[in-house]
């Protein structure tokens, strides 16, 4: 049993002003003797509310002071007294009862304000980190834009192959740094167990080299790729291998080629 959320829910309260069923008071008794937090729940409460009822009780012994005093002079027919009414004690434990529930729905509101806070706060950081990541990410995409678009750039189609012929892509090469830009648009996702992998190629003789897999192509947005090439490639090729990569093409598996320009 959840035992603050029965706290909070304010049937203890209930209980201790006595507005529940009969029923519901065997129910509380019996909780009240299983659960020691709950037991001490309703005596505080019963604490508070005699504390704040003596607060109240002088004004109580102000209507008792201005009834009729028995004497002994036997010429004063007394009257007797009239039975005093208990409104006076049941008003003062009503307006304790009422001051120690609002007191409790204060604090809950007051607990619930602090969380609404706290998720507000929470999720204005997410919001910032989200447009902290699009800045970075557009800025990524501009720097990107202008190195590809650099008329120093070796631009090279890949075209699909045989039972792929669907499939494509293309290679940015900056000879400058030795890095290419993989467009990897064109190709599917990689099935499991199966990474892409990209190899720089010389024609006479026809001699491939690794230039690595792409082990996050199905998780990347923008499916561009930058990949260190320190080769003098003729050609680059794209290949469906095992996870971890080949150590020569599985031609079967050429999904992409396309060869290097005389002029870029």
């Amino acid at each position: 049993m959840d035992t603050k959320t029965y706290i909070e829910s304010g049937i203890l309260e209930l209980y201790v002003a006595g507005r529940l069923t009969e029923q519901e008071n065997q129910e509380v008794y019996a909780l009240l003797k299983q659960y020691p937090e709950l037991l001490q729940e309703v005596l505080e409460i019963e604490g508070a509310v005699v504390k704040l009822t003596a607060a109240v009780s002088p004004r109580a012994k102000g209507f008792n002071a201005i009834r009729p005093q028995i004497t002994n002079d036997s010429n004063v027919v007394e009257l007797p007294p009239k039975k005093q009414n208990n409104w006076i004690a049941y008003t003062g434990w009503a307006a304790s009862i009422l001051l120690a529930g609002g007191l409790l729905w204060t604090l809950n509101q007051k607990t619930d304000l602090e969380q609404q806070l706290k998720t507000a706060d929470i999720e204005n950081l997410y919001l910032e980190t989200q447009i902290e990541d699009a800045r970075t990410d557009l800025a990524a995409t501009k720097n990107l834009l202008n190195v590809i678009r650099d008329k120093d750039i070796i631009a090279v189609p890949l075209g699909g192959q045989g039972d792929y012929a669907s499939s494509f892509a293309k290679v940015y090469w900056n000879k400058a740094d030795n890095t290419i830009y993989v467009d990897g648009e064109g190709l599917p996702n990689a099935p499991d167990g199966k990474v892409w992998q990209v190899w720089s190629l010389t024609l006479n003789p026809l001699t491939p080299t690794s230039l690595g897999t792409i082990d996050d192509f199905n998780t990347d947005d923008n499916k561009i790729f930058t990949i260190a090439n320190a080769n003098e490639s003729q050609a680059f090729g794209i290949t469906l291998e095992p996870e971890g990569g080949s150590e020569s093409p599985t031609m079967e598996q050429l999904y992409a080629l396309g060869v290097v320009s005389a002029t870029p």
